[in-house]
């Protein structure tokens, strides 16, 4: 539902939403908390997911099971987050230098992290090379 409410408005910038066709996940979650903590990862990849050439923004999107957690990864190609900033921006109203010019309160990530942790999971930035990938773990339903 999330990805077919933002690959419209990724398309009409020139970009795109890639989705690998997502398993059927067994995870006892709210729909409402997940669906609102990707939305403000791909809002936040609209903002600053532009690759150094500002070029149009591409988000991908997969998901699979491994071991006891259902993976979840969202990633852009645009500037990433240096990794001494990494755990420092899902905390509540931090903001980067370099996002001080764009729309925002330094809230979306820190909604992200508390919406894992109420779900007995994580979520971890990582180097998309270029860009940033949230992966998102949440344990599967027993």
């Amino acid at each position: 539902d999330v990805a077919e409410l933002y690959a419209p408005l990724l398309e009409d910038t020139g970009g795109s939403l890639k989705m690998d066709a997502l398993p059927m996940l067994p995870v006892r979650a709210d729909r409402q908390l997940l669906a609102q903590a990707f939305s403000n990862i791909i809002d936040n990849a609209m903002k600053y997911g532009a690759s150094a050439e500002g070029g149009p923004i591409d988000v991908a999107l997969n998901a699979v099971v491994e071991g006891e957690e259902a993976v979840i990864t969202i990633s852009d190609a645009g500037q990433g987050v240096d990794e001494s900033n990494r755990e420092r921006v899902l905390g509540r109203f931090v903001r980067l230098d370099e996002s001080r010019s764009k729309p925002g309160n330094g809230l979306g990530l820190s909604l992200v992290a508390s919406v894992m942790k109420l779900h007995g999971g994580s979520v971890e930035l990582r180097d998309a090379t270029p860009g940033l990938k949230v992966e998102l773990r949440i344990p599967l339903q027993a």
